[in-house]
């Protein structure tokens, strides 16, 4: 390498820094077009990197999201409707989603580890009353925390013999928390769903949310809910809009580590599909699968993004040189 150095004739240096100096002297010359060159340069890379940044950081968001929702889940949720009509129509075929399919699936599939039905509903009134949204109850079975990958801030969760007795209890998400009680201490406090009040006993840490449908995932902020009791919903917790909706709406199914989520969701749909006479009132939510669509869906979304950000810098970089030769 040195000796090709060595080599290299002086004149050619001689040449390369009257170059240099020429350049330097345009650019002294025609400060104007050269600092517009320069700022062309600049927010033209900077948009192209803002524009990859904001995107790449949307599609990890939701990746994030479904990573949060259990690769070794499947999700069963009820399409449900309140009118009336439509209700009926369904109805004249499909019993719904109910607990003899939350039963049915679990003595017909293997390698289970973790089950819960769900009973989810938007209470009418609130004490205190919230300063934001109204919080969405779930009534739930104490295996619903591996499951829906729950962390505690504070207290505990509800254990299986309050489940069974329908004990009046609450666990808090965290923006549900912030909502009743601001930065005040939750546990050990009292609220009022409906007509029936409930003691606090936990208080969940953060969870991601999505506030669009995202790949058949139903929207909502998932730490704007109130946990219950299963039991404790079903018993002692009215719902104004029960005469219109499935005796449960969800099912939440944790397979053990080597089981195919696919395979499993493809058992599920055929159980439903038995029971319901193939009426489409149910969906099978399987996030394995909707990570790895994703993955694919941001892959192309990469390339596409590459592309466009290579062609707006090349042409971009036309232009600068047809005003660096004027």
């Amino acid at each position: 390498m040195i000796a090709l150095f060595l080599r290299i004739p002086s004149s050619q240096f001689g040449t390369e820094l009257q170059d240099l100096q020429l350049g330097l002297d345009n650019l002294r010359l025609h400060k104007l077009r050269s600092l517009l060159t320069m700022l062309g340069m600049i927010f033209g890379v900077a948009a192209v990197v803002a524009m990859l940044s904001i995107g790449a950081g949307a599609q990890q968001q939701v990746m994030a999201f479904i990573e949060q929702l259990g690769v070794r889940n499947v999700i069963v949720e009820a399409r449900e409707t309140t009118d009336p009509q439509a209700f009926g129509k369904v109805r004249n075929t499909s019993p719904g989603l109910t607990f003899q399919d939350y039963r049915v699936i679990r003595a017909t599939m293997e390698g289970i580890s973790a089950a819960t039905p769900r009973k989810r509903f938007l209470p009418s009134k609130m004490l205190p009353k919230p300063q934001r949204d109204m919080p969405t109850v779930y009534g739930v079975a104490p295996s619903y925390i591996p499951i829906g990958n729950l962390r505690l801030a504070a207290g505990r969760f509800f254990d299986e013999s309050e489940s069974e007795r329908a004990i009046p209890v609450a666990v808090l998400g965290e923006g549900a928390k912030a909502a009743l009680f601001g930065p005040e201490e939750a546990v050990g406090r009292y609220i009022k769903v409906n007509d029936q009040w409930l003691r606090v006993i936990g208080v969940a840490g953060p969870q991601l949310s999505v506030q669009t449908d995202t790949l058949t995932v139903p929207e909502g902020d998932r730490n704007n809910l109130i946990y219950v009791p299963l039991s404790t919903s079903m018993l002692r917790l009215e719902d104004n809009y029960s005469r219109f909706r499935d005796e449960i709406d969800g099912i939440y199914l944790q397979l053990e580590p080597g089981i195919d989520s696919v395979v499993s969701a493809e058992t599920i749909r055929g159980v439903l599909n038995a029971s319901h006479r193939n009426t489409p009132d149910f969906s099978v939510i399987v996030p394995a699968a909707l990570l790895a669509e994703q993955r694919r869906t941001q892959r192309i979304f990469e390339v596409v993004m590459v592309a466009l950000a290579s062609i707006s810098l090349l042409v971009g970089g036309i232009g600068i040189m047809n005003i660096m030769l004027a």
